[in-house]
């Protein structure tokens, strides 16, 4: 794990235990993750994440809403990968930055716990990821 990682993976701890972030977590995280951090803050201000869960395994992914004007759905990981574009060109394909911004929001809204929750069959979680 990198040294950015290691920073940023503090930071959501020290946010989810206090579900509230301050100025100096904030400017950190716009350090490491600049544009991609503030489309995160914004997707999760607009209430795009949601937790689908599935039952009765407790599995889950994320699905977050883009900022085009068309909204769409991606499905995520907040730690290792997201079904968007960008994840694939920025991330993997140039590795010029840790993540994309619906893993970002994905993981800020978990810190906050800020997301709507959605309840699916094991069976329905199962289908959902076979169309990634």
């Amino acid at each position: 794990m990198s040294a950015s990682s290691l920073v940023a993976e503090t930071i959501w701890k020290e946010i989810e235990s206090t579900r509230t972030v301050n100025d100096d977590q904030l400017w950190t995280l716009h350090f490491l993750f600049g544009k991609n951090f503030e489309g995160a803050a914004r997707i999760v201000d607009q209430r795009g994440v949601s937790k689908i869960s599935a039952h009765p395994s407790g599995r889950f992914i994320f699905q977050v809403t883009g900022e085009s004007r068309r909204k769409d759905h991606y499905l995520c990981f907040a730690e290792n990968f997201c079904a968007c574009y960008s994840f694939f060109y920025d991330v993997v394909n140039r590795g010029e930055q840790l993540c994309c911004k619906h893993q970002l929001a994905a993981r800020l809204a978990v810190s906050l716990g800020s997301y709507a929750e959605a309840k699916v069959s094991d069976e329905e979680l199962a289908v959902l990821l076979s169309k990634i």
